[in-house]
């Protein structure tokens, strides 16, 4: 005789491709038949294995687990399901079906977590995606680890269910939804971790003339090249850079923190990011690595970065192909990972910082040590940055040595307070008169809003004649012209800020 199905129940998850949260819909379907549990809905090898960890995460909380035929549907059937966030709703989703869950219909509630063995709830990447995504669906709660949720209440307004134990989880979903906890509130950007208090421009000795391009390169959100010997301090120039940067806006915190989350970077108990990200990635990594990309793509070092500072120290070491790769999300500020099977967009606007010797050996025209470089080496050194990449580069610096001398003794320098107040004021003129920072600026409106002297203009364009200029590397001056006119306080364009800003593109 035929039998029909026992039960049905139904519930909801998310799934997470780029840094956006796609709706994932759970029906589990317990037949009589013989045991067996399979999953359908174009499930990976790693949703494939909570088949195991729900089952022992079940019997190992004392629950019984059904000896029948399980049925589990992931819907939409064409998008793949990566990750172990899905046993949790798969968990309660057989434990509904079987009746130890009140609710068998609970698509109001959006549940992500992974499992072990005994139960517990380890925390899950991409938490925060997926709660912007649960609060513009209006979902009823989010049911999340207890280790995510932190990072989940930055989103006002969304109810927060945080479980540590697969017993936890049940209980919530059998209590009365009047006893649910109320919706969280954002909190400020600086609630997560302590901002870096050791890091100071007033560390610096010296090297007055790179440290006023890292302000100029701050205040307009230039891309900067440090060229100079080891030692001559092109790392701490670069680590110093976000202490003179503006803090993170809430929106900009957001954005940054959704990033981090999707690469699985925030800390259990984790929030929003306090400081701009600084990222250094070594020479020898990928172009996967720096710009994003996998089989199920993730988001790179370039993405990682967003709205702060990516530091590519030793920059001709990096593969040229990996360099290459930085043109795109230079320009346009986001990064196209294209795969067979979808393509995903990651944002990606970020300071470069790039540092260099000067020669394969570092000490060409060093005053106290002799290179022992060819010149043809020392061209194919200086070749491994491509043509392409050198003009995107705003601001070229050449770093010289510190005298030990100076190391002991002298005038301390300005700190990064005094100088990220005058970073800050130049950026709000900015912001002001076009909407954003001058790097920013489209080359039809730079004409529009950068009012140019005329002795200004004639120097520019000879100037441009003489070095035999690209149409970008003339805007890229007239941006960092501007940039220079800001700080100054000044509405119009003068030679001097030209003349500074010429200096700044070339090095002997």
């Amino acid at each position: 005789m035929h039998r029909t199905a026992v039960v049905l129940a139904s519930l909801e998850s998310s799934a997470v491709i780029g840094i956006e949260a796609t709706p994932v819909h759970i029906e589990v379907d317990l037949c009589f038949g013989l045991p067996r549990f399979q999953l359908v809905g174009l499930p990976d090898t790693s949703v494939k294995e909570s088949r195991d960890r729900v089952h022992a995460a079940i019997r190992n909380s004392g629950f019984e687990f059904p000896q029948h035929r399980i049925v589990i549907n992931m819907a939409p059937a064409d998008v793949r399901k990566a990750g172990a966030a899905f046993d949790l709703p798969i968990a309660l989703g057989v434990l509904a079906a079987s009746g130890v869950v009140r609710d068998r219909d609970i698509r109001d509630v959006i549940i992500v977590g992974e499992l072990a063995l005994d139960g517990t709830i380890h925390p899950a990447r991409g938490v925060l995606p997926i709660a912007v995504a649960a609060r513009q669906q209006h979902a009823a709660a989010l049911l999340l680890p207890a280790a995510n949720a932190a990072e989940a209440g930055v989103v006002d307004g969304l109810r927060l269910l945080p479980a540590k134990t697969l017993t936890e989880a049940v209980e919530c979903l059998n209590r009365d939804r009047h006893e649910w906890p109320l919706p969280s509130s954002p909190p400020s950007p600086d609630a997560g971790r302590a901002p870096e208090a050791n890091l100071d421009l007033a560390d610096l000795r010296g090297q007055a003339f790179a440290r006023r391009a890292l302000e100029v390169a701050a205040a307009g959100g230039h891309n900067l090249l440090l060229i100079g010997p080891p030692g001559a301090g092109k790392t701490m120039l670069a680590r110093r850079l976000p202490t003179i940067l503006p803090p993170l806006g809430f929106d900009e915190a957001l954005e940054a923190t959704a990033i981090h989350s999707v690469a699985g970077l925030i800390p259990p108990g984790g929030s929003l990011l306090a400081e701009r990200p600084f990222r250094a990635p070594h020479h020898t990594a990928s172009d996967a690595a720096l710009v994003g990309g996998g089989s199920h793509p993730r988001p790179g070092e370039v993405s990682l970065a967003h709205h702060g500072v990516l530091f590519l120290d030793e920059m001709p070491e990096f593969e040229r192909r990996v360099l290459d790769a930085l043109r795109q999300p230079l320009e346009e500020g986001r990064i196209a990972v294209s795969r067979a099977a979808r393509s995903v967009v990651f944002p990606a606007r970020f300071m470069l910082v790039a540092a260099m010797n000067p020669c394969p050996c570092g000490y060409l025209g060093h005053a106290t040590r002799a290179c022992r470089c060819t010149p043809q080496q020392v061209a194919r050194y200086g070749a491994r940055l491509s043509g392409p990449l050198r003009d995107r580069l705003d601001l070229v610096v050449e770093v010289e040595p510190v005298p030990i001398a100076a190391l002991s003794g002298g005038p301390r320098s300005e700190t990064s307070a005094v100088v990220r107040a005058r970073v800050l004021a130049a950026r709000d003129r900015q912001i002001a008169r076009q909407g954003c920072l001058n790097a920013r600026l489209a080359a039809r409106a730079l004409h529009g809003f950068g009012d140019i002297a005329h002795a200004a203009r004639t120097l520019l364009e000879r100037s441009a004649e003489r070095l035999q200029l690209s149409a970008r590397a003339y805007h890229r001056v007239l941006r960092v012209a501007r940039t220079i006119a800001d700080l100054q306080n000044a509405e119009r364009i003068a030679d001097a800020s030209v003349a500074e800003a010429l200096q700044y593109r070339f090095v002997a």
